[in-house]
């Protein structure tokens, strides 16, 4: 089992940044991808960046190239999400997950989740 503890969120104005952070515990040597994903009020959870454990590949939804940065810490066992020029379509509850096979953008395919925290950004 891993656990997965998301932190970092918080209110911030347009234009702004915020850095997510992703606690890992457990087995996390037995991931091969971990994962952040979004969910905004009445839409489906959406993907949002995504990095192989051993931080040679990473993968950016369209909408956030160029502006968020997936990294890891495996001494650490932390994963970031640096988010700048943050919009307020960008607003969202963000979910780390990690995931022991598979594709890195597929939901489906994570084997653990975080609780999630809330991303606000105002206009």
């Amino acid at each position: 089992q891993v656990q997965l503890v998301e932190s970092g969120g918080g209110v911030v104005q347009a234009g702004g940044s915020l850095r997510l952070s992703c606690a890992a515990s457990g087995r996390t040597g037995s991931i091969y991808v971990w994962g952040w994903f979004r969910q905004a009020p009445g839409k489906e959870r959406e993907f949002v960046a995504a990095i192989v454990w051993s931080g040679t590949n990473t993968y950016y939804a369209d909408s956030v190239k160029g502006r968020f940065t997936i990294s890891r810490d495996n001494t650490r066992n932390t994963v970031r999400l640096q988010m700048n020029s943050l919009k307020p379509e960008d607003t969202a509850v963000y979910y780390c997950a990690a995931a022991k096979r598979g594709s890195s953008m597929v939901a489906d395919e994570y084997d653990y989740w975080g609780q999630g925290t809330q991303v606000t950004v105002s206009s």
